[in-house]
């Protein structure tokens, strides 16, 4: 079993876009999860996403930063609202999922989830980007639980294709 989804939400620089693999600790998606927490990279440090200090959030969710965390200079902000309300807002994320029953707290012993999440380093606005990823991440594990979108979704815009750094022209 692997979920994956995508959500976005929010305008500007404290928008929040996060993608999630929600699978089993034995399938591919543990050994991924594995993997990245084990090779860290200058800047993209993947870490575990925790509810409260020494209370990680079930399923173990790695969040895994898009953007390089910055933390001297001009980028200390970036790493602040990465590691704090990001992080905090992923949490809030998983645990409404939970909440909600899209992912079934009697098999979170089986699976992890990995978010992979932007950050825009120009964003200042910690409660705007604590809000934006809970519900992007929500959003993102919603689209995975129902496996949207769908082929029929994305041939009804095939037209209109665009993105936040990429609008229509038209």
């Amino acid at each position: 079993m692997m979920l994956v989804g995508e959500g976005f939400a929010g305008s500007g620089a404290e928008a929040a876009h996060v993608n999630t693999v929600l699978g089993e600790r034995d399938g591919p998606v543990g050994a991924a999860f594995t993997t990245a927490l084990a090779s860290p990279t200058a800047g993209h440090t993947p870490f575990l996403v925790v509810a409260q200090p020494g209370l990680a959030v079930q399923p173990p969710t790695l969040f895994v930063p898009k953007a390089t965390v910055a933390d001297d200079g001009d980028g200390r902000r970036h790493a602040e609202l990465t590691w704090g309300p990001a992080q905090s807002g992923v949490a809030e994320g998983v645990v409404a999922a939970l909440d909600e029953g899209l992912v079934d707290p009697t098999e979170v012993v089986h699976l992890v989830l990995v978010a992979a999440v932007w950050v825009d380093p120009a964003a200042q606005d910690g409660a705007a980007v604590r809000t934006n990823n809970r519900q992007a991440t929500l959003d993102a594990l919603r689209a995975g639980a129902v496996g949207f979108p769908t082929v029929t979704d994305l041939l009804a815009v095939r037209d209109q294709v665009w993105n936040p750094f990429d609008p229509p022209t038209h």
